[in-house]
């Protein structure tokens, strides 16, 4: 497929009602990467853009004018949380999930948060690997809100499909010349 340029940017209504469907595209790789460990909650329909909107930030990929990635982050005191990525299949292993990640830590560096963490599967590929490759570091000991988030996962029993971690990285501060 040729790569018309991606684009970056802050959601806007009109992208809203492409968000979920997304996110749904990825259920297929789950199901095949997990097999008979797929668990309902990774196949199920995906929240909508308007469920997120307004919570956090919600940043969208763009292809010209196709939506093609989003990164939703809901902030939590000091910290700001990823608390989903998904890129359309057809346009995985170009750079655009890294390029939402930063994006998405840079915006949470301005807004204040000294840290981006988020929950994934520690062994998939697209996961823990993805994530540890950008600078995230798994979390040994979890802040109140991330014990929330993990039981949670585990009330969806995200954790029978495969381990189950969360991951965070600072957000340094750019030294300022002049």
């Amino acid at each position: 497929m040729a790569r018309v340029s991606i684009a970056i940017r802050r959601a806007r209504p009109s992208d809203l009602r492409r968000i979920a469907a997304v996110e749904d595209a990825g259920g297929p790789m789950y199901a095949e990467h997990f097999g008979d460990r797929t668990v309902p909650a990774l196949t199920a329909k995906a929240p909508s853009g308007a469920e997120r909107d307004g919570v956090g930030s919600l940043l969208v990929a763009v292809d010209d004018r196709r939506l093609v990635g989003f990164a939703h982050v809901v902030p939590h005191d000091l910290h700001a949380h990823l608390e989903q990525l998904s890129v359309l299949p057809a346009y995985q292993r170009q750079g655009i999930g890294a390029a939402l990640v930063r994006e998405a830590m840079e915006e949470a560096r301005w807004a204040g948060h000294e840290r981006m963490s988020l929950c994934t599967y520690r062994d998939v590929p697209w996961n823990g690997p993805f994530y540890a490759g950008l600078g995230f570091t798994e979390v040994e000991r979890l802040e109140p809100f991330q014990d929330d988030l993990r039981a949670h996962e585990q009330a969806l029993r995200l954790d029978e499909a495969g381990p189950r971690v969360v991951m965070e990285q600072l957000l340094r501060r750019r030294p300022t010349t002049g």
